[in-house]
């Protein structure tokens, strides 16, 4: 583990950066000048950018998304979220055809192809989880007693994110709900970071990867499943857990991974 002050000192040892977006290129409102600065120089370097997101929508969403916080055209090449990975599952009938969307509304473009399929909890095949009600954002009493009696349902988990933070404001997501499913005996699919599937859709093994993220949990833990290198970004979503340099060795013990270096925020 070695503290980086400069991406540029290790970039040419790397082909591939495969790179979360919330929390380390934006906040969820306006982008990390320092980030896309760094990702600018890459690209000048000729190297491949792959944005790898716990997104629970479409890759297309995403991108509009982030043209609309102006992040420019030529950044925007490669961006694959576990909602991509996702939608394709459900619109094969992977896991059943009638289905209950547990999440927001402006989810509904995963299972755009298919919303013919979406029904009742209690007539479900499955339960397809991108995120949280608008009206329940941080009612977790309300899942636990919604899903209670439905436990032995297959729940597909569309981001495994436990927490982001948009701006200040600490928000909750799918994987929290996934959690409390699990604590109910249930039984999750995810699909996103840190799970190996969702990397195939970004490198093949000859290539020389760099994961760089800021959460311990997805992005750094599927770089060490994957066995390639990783950068932890700690301004993030762990901020609350580490007030200093000195936190990360503790932190990083207390969710079991490896990184091999670390920064604040992505700088170049």
């Amino acid at each position: 583990m070695k503290k980086l002050d400069h991406l540029e000192k290790i970039a040419l040892f790397y082909d591939t950066f495969v790179i979360d977006l919330w929390g380390v290129m934006h906040d969820g409102i306006k982008l990390y000048p320092n980030a896309t600065k760094a990702v600018d120089h890459l690209i000048s370097m000729k190297k491949k950018i792959v944005f790898l997101s716990n997104a629970p929508r479409p890759s297309l969403k995403v991108v509009n998304f982030l043209k609309k916080i102006k992040m420019k055209d030529d950044l925007l090449k490669n961006v694959i979220t576990s909602g991509e990975a996702a939608m394709i599952a459900v619109s094969k009938n992977t896991y059943g055809k009638k289905f209950y969307h547990l999440g927001p509304k402006r989810d509904g473009s995963i299972y755009e192809k298919v919303k013919e399929n979406r029904t009742n909890l209690e007539s479900c095949d499955y339960i397809l989880c991108t995120g949280l009600f608008d009206e329940y954002e941080n009612n977790l009493e309300f899942y636990h007693n919604l899903l209670k009696k439905f436990s032995s349902k297959k729940m597909i988990c569309t981001n495994p994110d436990l927490i982001v933070h948009r701006g200040k404001k600490e928000e909750y997501c799918a994987g929290k709900i996934a959690e409390v499913f699990e604590s109910l005996g249930g039984e999750v699919i995810y699909f996103g970071k840190p799970y190996e599937e969702v990397y195939k859709m970004c490198f093949d093994k000859k290539e020389k990867v760099l994961a760089i993220g800021d959460n311990l949990r997805t992005d750094i833990k599927g770089a060490n499943n994957l066995g390639i290198d990783s950068l932890f970004i700690y301004h993030g979503v762990h901020r609350d857990e580490i007030n200093n340099e000195n936190d990360i060795l503790k932190v990083i013990k207390n969710y079991d991974v490896l990184i091999n270096y670390f920064q604040f925020e992505l700088n170049w």
